[in-house]
């Protein structure tokens, strides 16, 4: 492996990495938010709604490193059809906290 493809595997799991640390610190920072009181809103649905933006940015990061470290690290077709997999998985993923979180499809006008 020359040393391109070792800095962008590093950059990949980085990313990754970065997509974690989002996950984890809004996962942390809504809770945080939940337990403080707040009059006249209802604090579950604002925590779903605030869990559910973090675990959505979160994975964004994540398959952006997939895509990094299988483009340019090991671009063999097994990798890409793993990859391809898992990017159609959290993209149903991505879609399904959409509708969860806004009530309505991505693709639908806001009422």
């Amino acid at each position: 492996m020359d040393a391109f493809q070792k800095w962008m595997e590093f950059v990949g799991t980085a990313v990754d990495g970065l997509g974690v640390l989002v996950v984890v610190i809004g996962t942390l920072y809504s809770t945080i938010l939940f337990l403080k009181p707040q009059p006249d809103q209802d604090r579950y649905l604002l925590y779903r709604q605030s869990v559910g933006r973090s675990i959505l940015l979160g994975l964004e990061f994540l398959v952006a490193g997939d895509i990094i470290r299988t483009v340019v690290v090991a671009p063999t077709i097994q990798n890409v059809v793993a990859l391809g997999l898992v990017v159609l998985i959290r993209t149903f993923l991505s879609v399904s906290l959409e509708v969860e979180l806004e009530g309505r499809w991505p693709w639908q006008a806001k009422p």
